[in-house]
């Protein structure tokens, strides 16, 4: 019976390499564990090899998504510390009118 073809994620596949390079063990021990063939995870480490080589450290999928999260989060306590300065101006301005009106 013929094996169908599986695709892989590239946060999988980054798993993966990293798991090779770090461990220092075989490519060999490292596919059978996560059970993938040999020949498919040389293939990512080899690219992966290639690609820090030439200096062109391409942003992963999982560091783009955290990228995108950190921006957002960024933008609301930006906007959030924006509204801070303004309430405080208010009620710095309403503190000073009433106490103003007080005096009189």
């Amino acid at each position: 019976m013929a094996r169908s073809r599986r695709d892989f994620t590239p946060e999988y596949k980054d798993e993966a390499v990293k798991l090779d390079i770090t461990t220092g063990r075989a490519v060999a021990t490292v596919a059978r564990e996560l059970g993938v063939n040999e020949a498919t995870l040389g293939r990512w480490v080899t690219a992966f090899k290639a690609r820090n080589e030439t200096g062109r450290a391409e942003v992963t999928v999982s560091e783009r998504a955290e990228l995108q999260r950190l921006r957002k989060e960024n933008a609301d306590l930006k906007m959030d510390r924006a509204f801070q300065g303004k309430a405080s101006i208010f009620f710095a301005q309403e503190a000073s009118d009433t106490n103003g009106k007080r005096s009189n």
